[in-house]
């Protein structure tokens, strides 16, 4: 939600990681005796949809590997059939909830949330892709806005065109929201929810190159009274004060309006703690700055 980031040392804008579908390697652990099953062969149905599959047959159909799916098994998250040799087999419904599996992976879910969405008796798988494919469509336009930028960035360099400020800076905005999303994306999602994160997204997308100044000098105006403050080594002093209201001024940049509140402000500065990719920014600014504006933070909150 509120964290930016830019180019290097600025800091991550507050705001999944996945199975990336790799190529699977055979594993020869379950093959034993070839059989249909151990070479990979499967039945199939009429209409042409194979009715099972083997381990390695469905690690190949999906780039899963087969590591990875004897761990969906022994989690409980993707338990196949046993043949009399007590080779895994794959049916139709598997296959279709792994598919599920992966796409909720896609974007940012932990695998026992997975397995809690799946399991619930709320689940509406209907619902759920029609919701991922709101979320993809969203992806695809902010890239194809950073492509529309860099092909126009790429002929302007090469004296085919000319390049309109305003269009450069909505490039950079849409690279900032993309590389937020890539780096910080599941933490900001999971604590502040979808909705809170596109808010803010639509919020930075919406400023003008002069509004995005103001905010980055009050974020500079933030670490220096933040210095400060550490100087005098007192978190409820003038200077730490400071700093905390501007970091105040700094997330409402970047939130939807009527969302602060004193406990997520304190609960974004616990995260900068708690979180090394998040401290490493403070940590630039000086040692133990992370947790300093964290104890500033709990004063001027309280």
């Amino acid at each position: 939600m509120a964290k930016r980031s830019g180019s290097r040392g600025e800091q991550p804008r507050g705001w999944s990681r996945g199975d990336t579908p790799r190529a699977a390697k055979r594993d020869t652990r379950e093959t034993g005796k070839p059989d249909a099953f151990a070479t990979g062969r499967a039945d199939s149905r009429k209409d042409g949809r194979k009715t099972s599959y083997s381990v390695h047959a469905l690690a190949e159909l999906s780039g899963v590997s087969v590591r990875t799916l004897h761990h969906y098994d022994a989690i409980g998250l993707l338990n196949p059939k046993r043949a009399d040799n007590n080779y895994r087999i794959y049916g139709a419904d598997e296959v279709d909830r792994l598919q599920q599996i992966l796409l909720y992976r896609e974007v940012g879910m932990s695998l026992s949330e997975i397995g809690h969405v799946l399991d619930g008796d709320a689940f509406d798988a209907e619902r759920a892709l029609e919701e991922h494919l709101v979320r993809l469509v969203e992806q695809r336009e902010r890239t194809n806005t950073l492509i529309a930028s860099v092909e126009k960035t790429l002929a302007a360099q090469k004296g085919i065109t000319k390049m309109e400020d305003g269009e450069k800076f909505e490039g950079f905005k849409t690279k900032l929201v993309e590389e937020n999303e890539k780096q910080y994306g599941k933490e900001i999602r999971e604590a502040y929810g979808d909705d809170a994160v596109e808010a803010s997204n639509a919020k930075l997308m919406g400023m003008t190159e002069a509004q995005y100044q103001s905010v980055q000098d009050t974020e500079t105006a933030m670490k220096e009274a933040l210095l400060a403050g550490m100087e005098a080594s007192d978190p409820a002093g003038a200077d730490a004060q400071r700093a905390a209201e501007l970091h105040r001024q700094w997330l409402c940049a970047f939130w939807k309006d009527g969302t602060y509140s004193k406990d997520a402000h304190r609960g974004i500065t616990e995260m900068y703690v708690a979180d090394d990719r998040f401290k490493k920014y403070y940590e630039a600014i000086a040692p133990g700055a992370a947790e300093f504006l964290r104890d500033a933070v709990a004063v001027y909150c309280s």
